[in-house]
């Protein structure tokens, strides 16, 4: 191959002519005297000198057109033409280019029959062409382009290397931006060569999804029949994706909804959310709902979801859950049901000071099936630990808040007699045997509407003290102020089947003041110890064991002051953890309780090095329990006491164990147990327990098995042991088509559920990479 060398483009005006000449000379004499071996390119800068290759070099004098024939090359640094043939022109600095043409400039390669490449301002025309910048791939019958843009006729765009289950789009004339956007008008979208998906616009920005957002389930269960349910989204304009969801259920109707992604252009943290619902005339076996009432056939849903910076340091989120009934997400969507079953429904915005958050939260309560204690709104002001001086930490909070909770109906049954029948000429009250019968009786009683505006304060100091760098102690003083407007008074309004009675909140007794006062006091002492154990097999290289004893006091003599005033809208919930012993740390504010408590804990790290982290931890265990010297109803003077372990000593082992027993008798109050085991990539296995004393006691195995590149076989069952039955059993196959989707194909068995089929099929079609 035979090399030259032409310096930098020049004007043909002014001094710059002599350069024209002597470019000529060089060539001709380079031509003439270059040797056939073929010579490595150096580097050369963008924009600088032109080299020119070939087999086959010749220079046209007339016309002054450079000819490069077999294996011919030019390029100055910022741009790369390879081809059989290449006719460079030194007067308008235009090369054309004919035959297995690959033209490269940054990110951008470009194959093609014919290109012709203006030098002078980067652009060019090019005949039946592929254009890859990964993972994208354009091809069409001609493109012409800048430096900036490129634009295709005839075009077809997919995402990876074109192939059967490749997401694609079919244009007319289709516009690349390399490193920026794709954007076309009236497209088709589909998979592979077909496309059976017309939309107006297509503007996408690189790095983003293709399609947007694409999955299938299908399948079969007895309580929906044969069904189809997909979501396609497809981008209109930059971070917008607008589709819809379909859903095609042969037992009970079509559910379909329109849906959508959105986010900013330039940066999607800036701004980010999407939405979707659904709608179905239910024409199936639609049950009842939470509150026994039958469901209605018009079922339907809505969901939002955003996050935005208004500004530095300034935030927005928000969120939506509407359900028209209780049960539409779990017959329809269980997918979205089972994580979440009780959706929420706020907007927040949240400024970050220096050393403070501002915050205003208002949640709503869209369906009237769920308790929610709704804020309408609260505005917060949340002071961090801040040092004051002398060795002082002050930490303050206040909140204003207008609450409202409106309970749904509660129903109560009552089994009576409801006839006894006398013989004629009888005694009265004498039965007739077997004619007395009974019936069920449901009494709906509705709990009417609590609500108040709050205002709760609350403000607390401490001063560690560190005689010693292993030990701190540190004394904790704190009040709370909280301000009712108003307060119930509870009327006797009912009696109930069962001869109860029923009160309802009156809200018109006047407003409530509290003052509440905390002391205690956090103390910890530091240990720790190291080891040089080294076991190369489990990857243990020295152990550092860290031993951290912690004492923490809390005394709040009058927490349940004013119970008999107070709306119990922000109460206690059911929990089997250690509660927060800290008045200022407690959420429960309108059911607080008199506390005298002291709580030991140990805490217990286990390190080695890692040459990755630094450090990695084999072992964490955590020990605590309390000491009541004032207890409510039904406590014990000592909690039961409460263990956390994760132990991973190596990669492919993970235990993970939390447990609560009663020192008293040493039962067991709660169990929760894993042992996870992995293979790297061929196969993972979880073994699992959940146990709660006279609630639950279920036993779980969920596996993963990789049969080759394409598939992989899994398996998950839940076995309840106190119904002796197996609650869910699913077994399954995952193909992976192309490196671009994951089809999963399950059988389900379930037993014991009261809405759910106890068989189901189900085919579900996810994306692996866009």
């Amino acid at each position: 191959m035979r090399r030259i060398i032409v310096p930098k483009l020049a004007s043909v005006r002014g001094a710059a002519f002599p350069a024209i000449v002597i470019r000529r000379v060089v060539i001709i004499l380079l031509f003439a005297a270059a040797s056939s071996l073929r010579a490595a390119v150096p580097a050369i800068a963008p924009g600088g000198e032109l080299v020119m290759e070939a087999d086959e070099p010749s220079i046209e004098g007339a016309t002054n057109v450079g000819v490069l024939k077999g294996h011919a090359r030019i390029s100055d640094g910022s741009f790369q033409l390879l081809a059989d043939e290449v006719r460079y022109d030194n007067n308008t600095h235009v090369a054309t280019a004919l035959g297995h043409v690959v033209f490269t400039r940054g990110e951008v390669r470009l194959l093609a029959d014919r290109l012709v490449y203006h030098r002078r301002d980067g652009t060019f025309t090019a005949d039946n062409i592929r254009l890859g910048s990964y993972p994208y791939f354009v091809e069409g019958f001609s493109a012409s382009g800048s430096r900036d843009e490129i634009t295709v006729r005839r075009a077809r765009a997919s995402y990876g290397e074109p192939g059967p289950w490749q997401p694609t789009i079919n244009a007319d004339t289709l516009i690349f931006a390399p490193g920026k956007q794709l954007r076309s008008e009236n497209v088709t979208v589909g998979i592979g060569h077909a496309q059976p998906v017309p939309i107006p616009r297509f503007d996408h920005r690189l790095g983003a999804p293709l399609i947007g957002t694409v999955n299938l389930t299908g399948g079969y269960r007895r309580s929906l029949g044969v069904f189809a349910d997909g979501t396609l989204l497809v981008p209109l304009r930059p971070g917008l994706r607008l589709g819809t969801d379909l859903g095609v259920f042969t037992e009970r109707g079509v559910m379909i909804g329109p849906s959508g992604r959105y986010s900013n252009f330039e940066d999607s943290e800036a701004l980010s959310g999407y939405f979707r619902s659904g709608y179905i005339r239910d024409h199936g076996d639609r049950k009842t709902d939470l509150l026994g009432q039958p469901i209605p056939p018009d079922r339907a849903f809505v969901e939002w979801q955003h996050r935005q910076v208004l500004a530095p340091n300034l935030t927005l989120a928000a969120q939506l859950n509407w359900w028209k009934d209780s049960e539409v997400l779990r017959d329809f969507r269980p997918r979205a049901f089972f994580p979440v079953q009780q959706p929420d429904t706020f907007i927040e915005s949240v400024y970050a000071g220096s050393n403070y958050f501002v915050s205003a939260f208002a949640r709503f309560q869209p369906n009237k099936f769920h308790r929610v204690q709704e804020r309408l709104p609260e505005v917060r002001f949340d002071l961090l630990p801040l040092a004051v001086g002398n060795g002082f930490v002050e930490r303050f909070e206040a909140s204003v808040v207008r609450l409202r909770e409106d309970p749904p109906p509660v129903q109560f049954t009552n089994v009576r007699t409801v006839a006894i029948a006398r013989p004629p000429g009888g005694d009265v009250g004498t039965v007739i045997p077997g004619s007395a019968r009974t019936e069920t009786v449901i009494t709906t009683m509705d709990d009417p509407p609590r609500h108040t505006t709050r205002l709760d304060a609350y403000y607390g100091i401490e001063r560690p003290f560190a005689p010693v760098n292993w030990f701190v102690f540190t004394p904790h003083a704190g009040g709370r102020f909280t301000y009712y407007a108003q307060t119930p008074a509870y009327p006797i309004v009912g009696v109930l089947p069962n001869q109860s009675y029923v009160t309802r909140p009156v809200f018109d007794s006047g407003s409530y003041r509290r003052m509440l006062g905390e002391l205690g006091f956090d103390a910890a002492l530091r240990s720790s110890g190291t080891f040089e154990y080294k076991n190369p097999q489990w990857k243990i290289d020295g152990l550092r064991h860290l031993l951290t004893p912690r004492l923490s006091y809390r005394y709040i003599p009058e927490g349940d002051k004013g119970r008999a005033y107070i709306p119990p809208i922000d109460r206690e919930g059911f929990s089997t953890y250690l509660q927060p012993l800290g008045l200022g740390d407690q959420r429960n504010i309108d059911d607080l309780h008199k506390t005298n408590t002291l709580r030991l804990q140990i805490d217990n790290v286990l390190q080695t090095r890692d040459a990755v982290f630094g450090t990695r931890d084999l072992l964490a265990l955590n020990v605590a329990n309390d000491f009541r010297f004032h207890r409510r109803p039904g406590e014990r003077d000592v909690s039961e006491i409460h263990t956390e372990l994760a132990l991973t000593p190596a990669r492919w082992l993970q235990v993970d164990v939390y447990e609560s027993f009663a020192p008293q008798n040493f039962k067991f109050r709660e169990f929760n147990s894993g042992v996870t085991l992995r293979d790297g990539r061929f196969w993972s296995v979880r073994f699992g327990n959940n146990y709660l004393h006279d609630n639950l006691q279920d036993y779980l195995v969920d596996g993963r098995v990789r049969i080759n590149e394409r598939f992989e076989a899994l398996m998950k069952l839940q076995y309840d042991e106190r119904r002796h039955r197996f609650n869910e059993q699913a077994y399954g196959i995952v193909q992976n088509l192309g490196n671009t989707w994951l089809i999963s194909y399950t059988v389900s068995l379930y037993s014991g559920r009261r809405r759910e089929s106890s068989f189901g099929f189900n085919v579900q079609i996810d994306t692996v990479r866009f």
